[in-house]
């Protein structure tokens, strides 16, 4: 079976479309395509379209994230209190990660902490 071969940069870059999206509307209303330019400007992550409006149509229906009224053809969309929170715990669950990883690679052992997986 063949692989794909993972760019350096994979490996320490989140990818996460929900919490990217989520990341973004914390700043306040965008629609898709501001999205996309925020997500590439502070991620370095590119999606895509169907990447973008999938995660966009789950989030949305988990109450996460809800359209705005807009007098234009773009669909603006903002993040809901819920949405606040789910950002918050997943944020808290990489925190996590990111202080076992970096006590891992300086050989210091650490407790094991349980997280919860919000946007799973």
């Amino acid at each position: 079976m063949p692989t794909r071969k993972q760019h350096p940069d994979e490996a320490r870059r989140s990818n996460d479309p929900p919490v990217l999206i989520l990341t973004s509307l914390a700043s306040g209303p965008k629609h898709g395509y501001a999205l996309l330019q925020d997500i590439e400007s502070f991620a370095g992550v590119t999606l895509g379209p169907g990447t973008l409006y999938g995660a966009i149509g789950r989030l949305e229906e988990r109450g996460l994230i809800e359209p705005v009224e807009s007098s234009e053809r773009r669909r603006p969309y903002r993040l809901t209190a819920a949405g606040a929170e789910a950002l918050e715990a997943a944020l808290a669950d990489l925190r996590a990660i990111v202080e076992e990883g970096t006590a891992r690679l300086a050989g210091v052992p650490t407790p094991r902490v349980a997280t919860t997986r919000a946007l799973a």
